[in-house]
């Protein structure tokens, strides 16, 4: 139930081809510490190029976030896909509206996170779809997911030496 299906450093390491090679259509990809550091505002050149290639290739994207609306939107905007802000992962509100706006069989659907307690396990509690865990791109985060990261060492020591 926790295990993610791949591992990728970042969210530009993800290979689009291989995706598109499996049959996934559609991404469900979080905000903080996958797509933009905490609390940036800017986006990596890296990343930009990335979601520009998923457009380009023709898969839909939704960002699900538990982050508030403002930021959320604003960055969803900037990047041209649809959001769900205050998702409240990892209950699967958020991953079933987001599924909603996809509009593809679960098995076409990615999701894409660097919190195995929050987007690991909200992405198999709403239809075990596909999951893809990255490394957070900095280790400031939220209190609460400082206390997680702890226990997601405990359960991946070989992936999460931070």
């Amino acid at each position: 139930m926790l295990g993610p299906d791949r591992f990728a450093p970042r969210l530009h390491d993800i290979p689009l081809a291989e995706l598109a090679e499996m049959g996934i259509r559609g991404l469900i990809v979080d905000l903080d510490n996958t797509l933009l550091g905490f609390r940036e505002t800017e986006l990596a050149a890296e990343h930009l190029a990335w979601v520009e290639e998923a457009h380009q290739r023709g898969f839909a994207m939704v960002m699900v976030s538990n982050n508030f609306s403002d930021r959320v939107r604003g960055i969803a905007r900037q990047l041209r896909i649809e959001c769900i802000p205050n998702a409240l992962k990892p209950l699967p509100f958020g991953f079933w509206r987001a599924m909603r706006h996809l509009r593809l069989p679960r098995k076409q659907i990615a999701v894409v996170g660097d919190q195995l307690f929050t987007d690991v396990l909200g992405a198999k509690l709403s239809g075990n779809l596909y999951t893809i865990l990255t490394e957070p791109i900095e280790s400031k985060d939220f209190p609460i997911t400082m206390m997680f990261r702890f226990f997601e060492r405990l359960m991946l020591p070989e992936r999460r030496k931070r």
